[in-house]
């Protein structure tokens, strides 16, 4: 049986693409007679705000979501709130610290240091990554660090090696992991457990066999087979969905608040207008309509579902509103 998820943190109201994610997820789930988790990932304990929280399960079961178990559900893998679920995230590090082909290290830079590492002349202009310059100036900073009280984080050195696997929806992958995700971090300085670390464990300790995520962590799914492979546990099929844009042709943030579900709920815009529109992205349907919830599982087929972003116009917001 598929057991999917959605995970949103709990740091803003949701917006129209994590909505596009989540009925793609419910809908995969759905059509395959499965299950499907709501796990909320607040590790960030400085940004999960508890009224967040709550309006984002408030925004999910306005568009008629609903989950077999999870947030405010329950269930058998609970608890379903990751900054409960420290001791397991506690247990993976020290079973990666024991494995023999998983080299785990104390970084001490700061991110400044990383920024300044970044932008030295003989830096390459590509999107920066830890790699064999970052354990270096770590190696020659260290006695300092310590002396001066810094605590560190800790990362996995990911193997040079290249990862396969097939998207359901973007095909056969092959990730150079060390060149596209350099060491992670699996442990914050401050304490705080890194989304890497957390996200395998959970959906490994809830039997998560299905990820439907937006596709801007397509290239971490190299680095989470690295940590499947080290915890000898079978990886979920993967399908990543292109992401939704804003008029400027950039990716939407909470911070953008008109784009939320909150905000268009507040202004009278009915669901059924928003899951016309979001069906019209995912091309379910040929025009912009408002359709029922059943109307969209009723239309979904991921043959359909476009392998490029889909980029808001202001035409879209006036349907919307309208």
């Amino acid at each position: 049986m598929i057991r999917g998820r959605f995970a949103p943190s709990p740091t803003g109201y949701l917006h129209l693409g994590n909505a596009r994610t989540a009925l793609v997820a419910w809908c995969v789930a759905q059509q395959a007679g499965g299950q499907w988790v709501m796990r909320i990932e607040d590790i960030d304990r400085d940004r999960s705000k508890a009224e967040y929280l709550t309006a984002n399960l408030r925004e999910l079961r306005w568009l008629g979501l609903t989950w077999d178990e999870g947030a405010n559900v329950g269930g058998a893998y609970g608890p379903y709130e990751q900054h409960k679920r420290t001791n397991l995230y506690e247990a993976a590090l020290e079973q990666l610290e024991q494995h023999p082909n998983i080299h785990l290290f104390n970084c001490y830079l700061s991110r400044k240091d990383l920024r300044e590492l970044a932008s030295a002349p003989h830096a390459s202009s590509s999107t920066p990554v830890y790699g064999p310059a970052e354990r270096e100036l770590n190696a020659h900073l260290k006695e300092a660090k310590q002396q001066a009280g810094k605590q560190p984080s800790v990362r996995l050195a990911m193997p040079d090696k290249n990862i396969s696997f097939t998207d359901e929806l973007a095909g056969h992958q092959i990730v150079n992991v060390a060149e596209a995700m350099g060491d992670i971090v699996l442990k914050r300085a401050d304490g705080m457990w890194a989304y890497h670390l957390a996200v395998v464990v959970d959906d490994i300790a809830m039997n998560i066999n299905q990820v439907v995520r937006g596709d801007d962590l397509l290239t971490s799914t190299a680095a989470h087979l690295v940590l499947y492979e080290a915890f000898d546990a079978v990886p979920p099929s993967y399908l990543h969905v292109p992401l939704l844009l804003d008029e400027n042709g950039e990716r939407i943030a909470k911070r953008q608040g008109g784009y939320t579900l909150t905000a268009l709920q507040e202004s009278d815009v009915q669901p059924e207008r928003v899951l016309g529109f979001l069906a019209y992205s995912l091309n379910l349907q040929p025009h912009l309509e408002p359709m029922e919830l059943a109307e969209v599982l009723g239309q979904f087929s991921l043959e359909r579902i476009p392998k490029t972003p889909f980029q808001l116009t202001s035409e879209h917001l006036a349907w919307l509103a309208s």
